[in-house]
């Protein structure tokens, strides 16, 4: 690794990751994105459903551990997406013991209309941002992300988009 031996002082941005992810955890943020995308979802099903649609098929131990969730938490959740005819779990492709859940046509229907919301709030964010700015802002950030990811020992890589 190059440039291994600087030693950055990561003190404000390790504040600023904090102040977002105290942000994107709060319960209100996911009541006004749910709002604002006109789509009714108990709020503890929605980061599940997202983080399905991110990285499905997606085994069902390697979700709960993307969320921080129980396995078992997320298996009673994960039936009542199903319930709810937004995902489905069927048995991995590339090992039939593990169980693979994806979104259904229905549940991708309303992730379009969560993104488009998401797009729509965000767009407000960066409205009196130069372009350089927000295209250097998100190329960092996902430069960023891919080495954290690198990083992890633990790292769940598997479907990720």
């Amino acid at each position: 690794m190059q440039d291994a031996h600087k030693n950055y002082d990561i003190t404000d941005f390790h504040g600023a990751l904090l102040d977002i992810i105290s942000v994107m955890n709060h319960p209100l943020r996911d009541e006004n994105l749910l709002k604002e995308a006109n789509v009714r979802l108990d709020q503890t099903l929605f980061p599940l459903l997202v983080t399905i649609g991110r990285y499905g098929p997606v085994g069902v131990v390697d979700l709960a551990a993307r969320l921080g969730r129980d396995y078992t938490t997320v298996s009673r959740q994960v039936k009542r997406l199903e319930t709810l005819g937004l995902a489905h779990k069927q048995a991995g492709e590339h090992d039939r013991r593990v169980s693979e859940v994806t979104v259904t046509p229905q549940g991708e229907r309303l992730l379009g209309n969560i993104q488009h919301a998401r797009h729509r709030l965000m767009n407000q964010i960066f409205s009196d941002w130069p372009p350089q700015e927000v295209e250097a802002l998100f190329r960092l950030v996902r430069k960023y992300a891919d080495g954290v990811m690198e990083e992890q020992p633990s790292s769940p890589q598997a479907g990720r988009s």
